[in-house]
This record gives structure tokens, sequence and C-alpha cells, in this order.
């Protein structure tokens, strides 16, 4: 996660795609996240899936996803979540955040992350990889060059920075192997803003989580859940994207100058063992 304790860290577990695959989509202030699996309607097949839980269907819309993900060149993704906190009496806190990447392949971004006590911006240039925040007036640089697959692996390994949404860069690509997969299902349809997704539900290690992802020949991820095991509270998060593929902004996004009232800070790297 971040250095910032504003941006705690969501799990500590290791997900179907990359290794920071909610870490990055949920960099966030949430605590503990998940959402109960839901169970897949009673059928004929019933039988043959208990005995072979991972659904090959199921694991080939994730390779679907990712193939078409590496496909988009240009676009701007929202992501609106929600996550719980639970308190040691068991009560659940809910709170909210939301990040927005404005991507050009292969090596500019930019990122806005906002709690309703911390923002964050990341912006990459092809040359240099900032972090900037307003409310503490300053802002760090390192120089950086080469793809955003390898700029979101290098800043968590190196300086323990984690992008959302990381795993949009990494899925369909050898970074995102499927095979630590325990349980995959096929859940049906669901309706998101009157539009019909497809449903899937997985199990990895400690986390059940599930994504909808949109129908056809292109498809893209739309909501995901996941549920912490670890915690017999079972916390939950829940985020929401909207996706832009026609994004109006202009390169100079990523392009960033500092005000004049910042001051510069130096990111540390994290210590080895």
């Amino acid at each position: 996660m971040p250095p910032h304790t504003d941006y705690a860290a969501v799990t500590k577990g290791k997900l179907m795609l990359s290794k920071q695959w909610m870490l990055g989509l949920l960099v966030v202030l949430l605590a503990a996240p998940g959402i109960r699996a839901q169970t897949a309607p009673q059928s004929a097949a019933a039988p043959q899936a208990a005995a072979n839980p991972v659904n090959p269907g199921a694991v080939q819309a994730l390779k679907d996803l990712g193939a078409h993900l590496q496909t988009l060149q240009r676009f701007q993704v929202t992501s609106h979540v929600t996550g719980e906190r639970v308190l040691a009496d068991g009560q659940k806190l809910q709170h909210t955040a939301s990040a927005t990447l404005y991507v050009s392949r292969p090596d500019k971004m930019r990122v806005h992350m906002v709690t309703a006590s911390a923002e964050r911006e990341l912006i990459y240039d092809g040359k240099t990889v900032t972090l900037y925040t307003p409310g503490q007036k300053s802002y760090s640089a390192v120089e950086f060059s080469g793809t955003l697959g390898q700029l979101v692996e290098a800043l968590q390994t190196k300086f323990g920075v984690d992008v959302p949404l990381s795993d949009l860069f990494v899925w369909g690509t050898a970074d995102a192997p499927v095979n630590t997969i325990e349980s995959a299902m096929n859940a049906g349809q669901d309706l998101i803003d009157g539009q019909a997704y497809d449903h899937f539900a997985f199990r990895q290690g400690p986390l059940d989580w599930q994504i909808w992802i949109s129908t056809g020949s292109k498809p893209l991820p739309r909501k995901i859940a996941i549920t912490n095991r670890t915690d017999d509270a079972r916390p939950q998060s829940m985020s929401l994207l909207e996706w832009n593929l026609k994004p109006t902004f202009k390169d100079s996004v990523f392009n960033f100058v500092p005000p004049k009232d910042v001051t510069k800070a130096q990111i540390v790297p994290l210590k080895t063992k």
C-alpha cells in the first residue's frame, strides 16, 4: 500500500491475476474488505460442479477479459469503492472512496485518489513518476522509464506503493496466472443500472471474490466484490467501475508542474531484509 496511512492496506492475500490484484483495485481507506459469495443456482450439473469446483468457463471469462483489456490503449476509468471496518465489538462501519485513472499506453498515466480525509495523485509521463499530496503540500518524484505494468510492479516492490486498479495493466499477460484459483463458478447474470452483466464467483486462499463482466466480444469489469474469510465478521468491500473508452483528455494531463507553495520530499525505498 502507499506509504500514507490514509490509504490502508485492503488485504494481504494473493488473488488470481497478479500479486496486487485487489490491493491495487481498492487502494483506499478501507479495512478488511469482502462480501459473502453468492451460492450458485442448483441445477442438474451441480454434482459435477461439486466434484470439480473450478468451472472452466468462468476461468475462460477471466482470460477473455484480460485479452481485451490489453487492447485498450487510451481510456479513463473511475472506481467507486464502498468498504467496511469492523470494530472490536463486531459493529461494522462503512466507508467510501474513489480513484480515477487517465491512461495512455504504453507509458503514461495519472491517478486521482480521494477519501473523506485525504487526496492523492500519482502522475507518470514515461520518464518520471510523481506522488503528490495536496493536503500536505508536498510531492515526491522518482525517475523511471518502462511500461505501466512495469511501473506498478516497481512501485510496489521498491516503495510499497500500490496503484489503484493495477491489474488492468497485467491481466491477459504472463504475470497474471489463474492457477491459484481454488473454485470458480458462473453465477448467471445480474442487472447493473438496467444492463445485464455476466456474474462470476471465485475463491482463493482466505478470500472469496466476485466479478461482474460486460457481455459481448469486448468484456470489461463493471463491479467487483470481495469477502475476507479470515475475519468471522466477514467485512466486505465493493467497487463499481465506470469506463470511458473515448476520453477527451490531452497528453498535458500527464505533466506535473508543482504549485509554488508545495515542497519536494524524498520517497523512501522499502528496507530489504
